[in-house]
């Protein structure tokens, strides 16, 4: 049985590496946004490019984040988290020094391979380490830390780029590497999952992360009209499809379909595509907003918007812990359509536009319907399966998140019309950028509608802190507790 105890020296170490470890994948997520407009300029990118940087990690990370968990309790969680750590700093460390738009893009697909391995292994590196009395404090102290990480992402972003530059933005990492894996190596007790059992389903996870990749493709060079954009749609759906059959015919499937069998679960899902397809459109297209179209600097953008993540970060639990007396349909239902408020009123945002009275209102509305939400869907997607299979359906969960938000960046700019020069002209990004808070908007609305027709009472759900004490607009929390049949 774990017997870390929080107090003592080992204890505070283990969250000290932990925390170090999520805080560098979560931060990644956030701050890069803030530095598009400068990498294009840079490196002379187009609009797809920049598409590409942020697609790119995204991509890998949503592919491979189950597979990074199971190779976790195979193979040991502090060794994967180690090697995740190590990988995702040397990605890094290429970004800070890419010489191309190309290579920047590369080196962000690697990033992603690491965040996959080291994202699922923190979290569940502190629940087989404390004890069971410290074990609840310890993931609460974890998910605050690395929630006011994810709240002063974009406000270090801006500051790097607006400081020592925008590679700095990657090249922080590498200290933040060094200090860690070190750690974790001297004070973490190793950890694995005795009972699991058979192969891994690479082809499955291959089929997944393929499939994404070329749909990206397709949706992010579909204004080109040309055959090889219609040829890599078509694969995209194929591979799909095919992802869906394997993992249907294979004994120890990555992602088990009869898991859906919950109609909860699915509709969750569902609100969740919706939710986060939002917000990662959103969160691409502000950060270049603000500073193209309004003017500001980046440390300016990424001030702004702060308080988003800070009311998460604040009012979580409050939230939550309503959820559990009112049950999930009504903030699943209310909460999208507040965030949805919040994108219209961004439609007010333009030049010479006032941040006290023209973003501040949308950022402060739009955090407080991510706060009536997120703690609630967390909560519905861990009742919503056998406790056994919490852990999958956190996994995929965050996954679907990550995805939704990737398919987002890839499509808005098609949906509106950006060419490939748009960030470079004021007024053809505002004009893009208003047609886009529309499609956000409208997509929540789609959210708070599957919610409202089909999230029915649960019993109390969620009381693990890591629903609770959440900052990160990327994905939703993970679950540390594996499912006891996993891909291994």
């Amino acid at each position: 049985m774990p017997d870390v105890r929080i107090a003592t020296p080992q204890g505070k170490w283990i969250l000290l590496t932990t925390v170090l470890g999520s805080s560098m994948a979560m931060l990644d997520s956030t701050v890069v946004n803030v530095a598009l407009p400068r990498i294009g300029r840079d490196l002379d990118a187009t609009l797809a490019a920049l598409q590409w940087t942020v697609n790119a990690y995204m991509l890998t990370l949503a592919g491979l984040i189950l597979l990074g968990g199971s190779l976790g309790d195979r193979y040991g969680r502090r060794k994967i988290f180690v090697i995740g750590v190590v990988w995702f700093a040397s990605a890094s460390l290429l970004c800070g020094l890419a010489p191309t738009a190309g290579v920047l893009i590369a080196a962000r697909a690697l990033q992603g391979v690491g965040g996959a391995l080291l994202t699922p292994g923190s979290l569940a590196l502190i629940q087989a380490s404390f004890h069971p009395d410290d074990r609840g404090r310890a993931v609460g102290l974890w998910s605050g830390f690395g929630g006011i990480g994810a709240a002063v992402g974009p406000f270090l972003g801006g500051w790097l780029v607006d400081g020592p530059g925008w590679r700095w933005v990657f090249l922080l990492n590498v200290p933040l590497a060094l200090l860690c894996a070190p750690i974790a190596v001297r004070h973490v007790p190793e950890s694995m999952d005795e009972r699991t059992h058979g192969r891994f389903d690479v082809l499955g996870a291959a089929l997944g992360a393929l499939a994404l990749a070329l749909i990206t493709y397709a949706l992010i060079e579909a204004r080109q009209g040309s055959l090889v954009v219609v040829v890599t749609a078509v694969a995209g759906v194929v591979a799909g499809i095919a992802f869906v059959y394997v993992e249907k015919r294979r004994p120890d499937p990555m992602m088990p379909l009869d898991i859906f069998a919950s109609r909860q679960f699915t509709a969750v899902n569902l609100v969740t595509l919706c939710v986060y397809a939002a917000l990662g459109g959103f969160f691409f297209l502000t950060a270049v907003e603000l500073q193209v179209a309004v003017g500001w600097s980046p440390l300016a953008a990424g001030t702004a918007l702060l308080p988003t993540t800070a009311l998460m970060l604040l009012f979580s639990a409050r939230s939550g812990a309503l959820a559990d007396r009112i049950g999930p349909r009504i903030p699943l239902t209310a909460g999208p359509l507040v965030c949805a408020a919040g994108m219209l009123l961004m439609l007010r945002v333009g030049p010479g536009a006032s941040y006290v009275a023209d973003v501040l209102p949308a950022v402060l509305v739009l955090g407080l319907g991510l706060v009536t939400l997120v703690a609630p869907l967390t909560a519905t997607v861990l009742a919503s399966v056998d406790v056994a299979r919490a852990g999958l359906a956190s996994g995929i969960n965050n996954a679907a998140a990550r995805a939704a938000g990737l398919i987002a960046v890839a499509a808005l700019p098609l949906l509106v019309g950006m060419g490939p020069d748009a960030y470079r002209s004021p007024t053809a990004f505002d004009d893009a950028f208003h047609r886009a808070m529309l499609w956000c908007a409208g997509a929540l609305v789609v959210g708070s509608g599957i919610a409202f027709a089909t999230v029915r009472p649960l019993p109390p759900g969620c009381r693990r802190p890591e629903c609770r004490r959440h900052g990160s607009v990327v994905a939703p929390p993970l679950e540390g507790e594996r499912a006891r049949k996993r891909i291994g």
